[in-house]
């Protein structure tokens, strides 16, 4: 069986029953776009380096976990490697302010190998930018600093000044507003 021209959702549920050769080739094609994040995040090679195979790892380890209907594997998996990127500035007791990411570098993608890989990327970039435009700017604020600066909330409430139940509740909505806006334009798109 050709693995590489598996979609990625019957690679990860290969994944998820020990296939080592399924979670290689999601390595292939995806090890790049992970450096590429957790070096943003990190701003250390070595480390960066070091984040990749952790987040492969937890893909090993909790592949059973991933569910299709919530959204792709690659989102799922760039979560995963952000996370692991910032518990470790926070293991060495870094603030990620100085290596945050910018929306745009978050979103942007290095040479995929397919071309249409590239376009659906793009598509979901400019989707995604479009939604969080559509936001209030206070939820926007508060989307942006923990999902591409890394803050915490409880962070986001001292650098902003705002109470940490407002940061809650602005995060909250916002990410209501974003789940519902994609559902719908998702339903559209079936339709």
């Amino acid at each position: 069986m050709d693995y590489s021209t598996l979609d990625d959702s019957v690679l990860i549920g290969l994944v998820a029953r020990r296939d080592e050769a399924a979670l290689s080739v999601l390595y292939d094609r995806y090890n790049r776009l992970v450096f590429s994040l957790a070096l943003r995040v990190v701003g250390e090679r070595a480390l960066a380096e070091e984040i990749v195979l952790d987040s492969f790892w937890s893909v090993w380890r909790a592949a059973n976990s991933f569910v299709a209907d919530r959204g792709r594997f690659v989102a799922w998996l760039m979560s995963v490697a952000r996370h692991r990127a910032i518990d470790e500035l926070r293991r060495l007791n870094v603030r990620p302010e100085g290596n945050s990411v910018e929306l745009d570098d978050a979103l942007k993608t290095p040479q995929a190998d397919q071309l249409e890989e590239v376009v659906d990327l793009h598509q979901r970039r400019d989707l995604v930018r479009s939604i969080l435009a559509q936001l209030p700017g206070p939820q926007r604020q508060a989307l942006e600093m923990a999902y591409f600066g890394g803050l915490t909330q409880q962070e986001i409430a001292d650098k902003t000044g705002t109470p940490l139940g407002t940061v809650k509740t602005r995060m909250r909505l916002g990410m209501l507003k974003l789940r519902d806006e994609l559902l719908q334009r998702q339903n559209a798109d079936k339709a």
